[in-house]
């Protein structure tokens, strides 16, 4: 059963929120909206919902911060279920792409994270093996994966007293993905050590299994640690999954590989009919070697090119995605896309992106066209999936309302917080208005966020502030993760006061130290200063009991008219329900994020001394930076984790 584990109770208008989407999922209508604003508690509602309609339900956001943030959460929500995170495995991707006015064609280029890759597949197996899962998913969720009927077919069970041949249980792990590695035994490893076989799943976090024969009998099977080697606890029986998603059987991958070379020909005989011999060598060439290494070892770069042939798919049929293993579980379930409003029109445009750069690969000759089918779901295939969905925002659009059975509202906030004030200024002289104001917020030590239209009057603006004595900062897209992260932090310690940006300042900015937030040119409709994105950056000023928006204009826009009215609304029901119980606003608490960067002055003595150590030494430094690399990857701090990846191979180099 989910069962939620919280040490507070929903408050406000959390219950009838609670109530009234769980009894129109239990009535098995499609769509719901809950509406909450920022500071509400949607993420405790969410968890409660799940509690109430017992469904299995994949949770997807449009980016991984917000999806490592959620993870975080919901595990410590349901600690006795199986709470899972999906998302891309690649620290770094760049698809294989060409420009044929260049006549570039640029290679696939990827670096794989281990510790996401086992979280994916620990994910399809808790999906096959367990009913009580949760999973916390990106964007990566609605591409392609292989056919879990058949991911479900392979696998291996091994029961204590039960007779097998040693040798076919050992060639089973090598068609099910896995290697043979006598001296290095690592996730995705098996080693034979006379009558014992040690198995190391793909999908386990530290956990490794040793099965001991008597003959060709299982006489014990017991989980250990691979590190240390100590054993854990006995099994009567264990089964194995494979080490990826599109591993296939022999007698399927025979069938795949006769409809590829099938396919193969009737495209090189287009080319030949078209005269285009140099796509006709280059599509021959290409196949023809991922073919061999499909007979050969099962698997090739770019093995999800073939999908359709792997899966027996039809040209055009939706290909199996992460849905699909839900739906093999032959049970209800439940999908809530957080920030919606920015999640589906994600989701809506993936299709076309990926479409466009695949069409110019097929027609070149650098890929068969069943790779077109190897792609995202359409939105249709995705939006009617599955049995219900719940979507989740502080602005939800048109589409999200219209549709919904039940707009749930959650106004009120549990710590009273009310709705930021908004003020309307003149634009005139907004940059020296903006200083007198910014002067009065630093004077009480709170911050300030100020949104620009462009990255040159976001750095120009900050200029001419330091000049005038005040602690700014900007940011833009330009930045990367750690670089974000560390102007956050500082911000936040006080390091500097204001922190000027252009969109970066909407969603996933959670800072209780903001008591101001400045909007310049707020009367310029567009994108930028929408109704919803003016929405989501008052938003951010209202953590603080403090809190104020300045919206700097000529004349008051639509879209600003809908934000203030909204506003107005909500801050009357927040203040009639605080005088209602007595409840007396508070700032909102939040702990650092950890810092992604080590000091300079750390690195570079770090690298003044390993030069000179002895081996041993050394290797000391590799074992205790590798196990911070697991530690901040069970954390979800992937750039911290690949940054202590890069400096262990630096070493390994010495």
């Amino acid at each position: 059963m989910f069962k939620v584990h919280a040490p507070y109770e929903a408050r406000g208008d959390q219950p009838q929120a609670i109530e009234k989407l769980s009894d129109s999922i239990k009535k098995r209508n499609r769509y719901q909206t809950l509406l909450g604003v920022t500071g509400s508690g949607k993420t405790h509602t969410m968890a409660r919902v799940i509690e109430q309609t017992q469904r299995p339900t994949l949770i997807m956001t449009h980016n991984k911060t917000l999806a490592a943030q959620l993870y975080s959460e919901f595990k410590s929500f349901f600690p006795k279920n199986h709470v899972e995170y999906f998302i891309s495995y690649y620290d770094y991707y760049q698809p294989e792409a060409y420009i044929p006015r260049q006549d570039l064609f640029i290679e696939k280029d990827s670096s794989i994270n281990d510790e996401l890759e086992r979280l994916r597949l620990s994910t399809t197996a808790s999906l096959l093996s367990h009913k009580d899962v949760i999973v916390i998913a990106s964007v990566s969720a609605n591409y392609g994966l292989g056919s879990p009927k058949e991911y479900r077919n392979i696998v291996q069970k091994l029961v204590v007293g039960q007779e097998y041949n040693q040798k076919e249980i050992l060639l089973k792990f090598v068609e099910m993905g896995y290697k043979r590695s006598d001296d290095f035994f690592d996730r995705g490893n098996f080693r034979v050590n006379g009558e014992s076989i040690d198995i190391y799943p793909a999908y386990s976090e530290e956990i490794a299994y040793k099965i001991e024969f008597f003959g060709d009998e299982v006489e014990t099977i017991y989980s250990f640690e691979p590190l240390t080697n100590s054993r854990l606890y006995n099994l009567n029986e264990f089964t194995l999954y494979s080490a990826n998603q599109f591993i296939v059987g022999k007698e399927k991958m025979a069938l795949a590989i006769k409809s590829i070379e099938d396919e193969l020909d009737n495209r090189l005989r287009f080319y030949q009919k078209e005269g285009r011999m140099l796509e006709y060598n280059r599509l021959k060439q290409r196949t023809e070697f991922d073919l061999e290494m499909l007979e050969t070892t099962g698997i090739c770069k770019g093995i999800e090119n073939y999908s359709r042939h792997l899966t027996g798919k039809k040209a055009g049929e939706t290909p199996y995605s992460l849905l699909d293993y839900f739906e093999e579980m032959n049970e209800d379930y439940l999908v809530i896309v957080d920030e919606s409003h920015v999640s589906l029109p994600q989701f809506r445009g993936m299709y076309a992106g990926d479409r466009s750069r695949k069409e110019v690969l097929v027609d070149y000759g650098f890929r068969l066209p069943s790779a077109l089918d190897n792609r995202p779901l359409k939105f249709e295939e995705y939006i009617n999936k599955a049995p219900s969905y719940l979507f989740v925002s502080a602005t939800p659009s048109d589409w999200e309302i219209e549709h919904s059975s039940v707009v749930a509202k959650q106004i009120i906030r549990p710590t009273g917080l009310l709705d930021p004030e908004i003020e309307i200024i003149d634009s005139q002289n907004q940059v020296s208005n903006l200083y007198d104001r910014i002067k009065e917020v630093v004077s009480r030590k709170e911050r300030v966020l100020v949104t620009v239209l462009t990255k040159k009057m976001a750095q120009e603006l900050s200029s001419y502030y330091n000049d005038l004595g005040l602690r700014v900062k900007y940011m833009h897209s330009d930045f990367d993760a750690i670089e974000r992260n560390q102007i956050i932090r500082s911000l936040r310690l006080g390091e500097f006061d204001v922190l000027i940006g252009i969109n970066l300042l909407r969603e996933g900015l959670d800072l209780p130290e903001v008591s101001l937030v400045a909007i310049l040119d707020a009367d310029k409709e567009g994108f930028l200063r929408s109704q919803t994105a003016l929405i989501q950056t008052a938003g951010r000023a209202a953590r603080n009991v403090n809190g104020k928006v300045l919206m700097y204009a000529k004349k008051i826009t639509n879209s600003m008219k809908a934000c203030i009215d909204i506003t107005q609304e909500r801050r009357k029901k927040q203040i009639e329900y605080n005088t209602l119980h007595n409840i007396t606003p508070k700032t909102t608490t939040r702990e650092l994020d950890i810092d992604l960067k080590v000091s300079e002055e750390e690195l570079y003595s770090r690298d003044k001394k390993i030069e000179k150590m002895p081996k041993a030494e050394r290797q000391r430094v590799i074992k205790e930076l590798k196990a911070k690399m697991l530690e901040a990857s069970k954390k979800l701090e992937f750039e911290e984790a690949a940054r202590l990846r890069d400096e262990i191979a630096k070493i390994k180099k010495l």
